[in-house]
């Protein structure tokens, strides 16, 4: 049997979870019961972060932690081979979750507290989601879908610029608050998040930076239309592993492309740059031109990502 050695710091970081979601598993559901040392502080053991991690996978996929969270280990494992062998394991490249309960059930809350701009209720949704979910579990089966469906509500004009920059707002920080829960090591690879000059939509790059964050990246999040003399320059001060950009709107800037090549000649040719989001591909041949990686969806996020990050030790 492990001895209880881990704090709830290095637990966070070690199974993917904030402090604040394994508190809530442990005193709300009683998922793991941690030991206390001499000043009450928690301690995990190695058999106590190998369930929350079973947790972890099991909520990605789908599952209520209120369901789960006390089944033996046996029968998380099994739920995880079902998974696995259905092809609904939300880890794996190419997954496609659905909320439990459909998308409509899980966003349908959420957008009605955006047309009211009412950040109290947004924030209650998303933390019942997060609780529920896992922090992976909200970016893959809620915020990404949720920016989906607000860049084609704005599109239409079924929400005003208004509802999407205060949609945004709430996520940035929501998002923010759940990201700076994790520990990462001082030895953690940097990641430099940020837009390309004239690309003004965020929610893409905040999204990555929570993600980084959920991996244990050292994150440096710039925010929206930075040049890349800027991007550039806070990579090397940061001495960042990579370059995170997200690309959405518009998709047909014609000085973008310039951008892109002068980031690449910026750029050391060891820190790595990838790229995604809805208007990534208008700019395919210039991503292609300087080498950078372009990501699909959140699963491939993660796994290159987690390539990067081996690269790095």
């Amino acid at each position: 049997m492990s001895l209880p050695c881990h704090t709830i710091k290095v637990a966070a970081r070690l199974t993917g979870l904030s402090t604040h979601v394994i508190r809530i598993w442990e005193k709300r559901y009683g998922a793991v019961v941690p030991n206390r040392s001499g000043s009450r502080r928690r301690l995990f053991s190695e058999a106590d972060l190998s369930r929350l991690v079973l947790l972890r996978r099991a909520t990605e996929m789908g599952h209520s932690i209120g369901n789960i969270a006390r089944l033996p280990e046996e029968e998380l494992r099994q739920l995880l081979k079902i998974g696995e062998r259905t092809g609904s394991e939300g880890t794996m490249p190419g997954a496609k979750l659905r909320p439990e309960g459909g998308e409509e059930e899980s966003l349908g809350p959420i957008m009605t507290a955006i047309r009211a701009m009412d950040s109290r209720a947004m924030e209650e949704q998303l933390t019942r989601a997060s609780l529920t979910l896992g922090n992976q579990g909200l970016l893959q089966q809620v915020v990404a879908p949720l920016a989906q469906r607000l860049g084609e509500a704005w599109e239409k004009g079924e929400l005003t610029a208004a509802h999407e920059h205060f949609a945004t707002a709430v996520l940035r920080d929501f998002l923010a608050q759940a990201r700076h829960q994790y520990a990462h090591s001082d030895g953690a690879p940097g990641l430099v998040v940020a837009t390309p000059a004239g690309q003004l939509h965020e929610l893409g790059a905040i999204m990555v930076a929570a993600a980084a964050s959920n991996l244990g990246w050292k994150v440096l999040y710039l925010g929206p239309s930075l040049p890349a003399a800027e991007i550039a320059g806070a990579a090397a001060q940061n001495r960042a592993r990579a370059v995170a950009l997200s690309i959405v709107y518009p998709s047909d800037d014609v000085g973008l492309a310039a951008e892109l090549i002068q980031l690449r000649k910026l750029l050391p040719t060891e820190i790595k740059i990838l790229a995604g989001g809805r208007a990534a591909g208008s700019y395919a041949t210039a991503l292609r031109k300087i080498g950078a990686l372009t990501i699909t969806d959140l699963p491939q996020l993660f796994e290159t990502l987690g390539q990067l990050r081996l690269l790095a030790h």
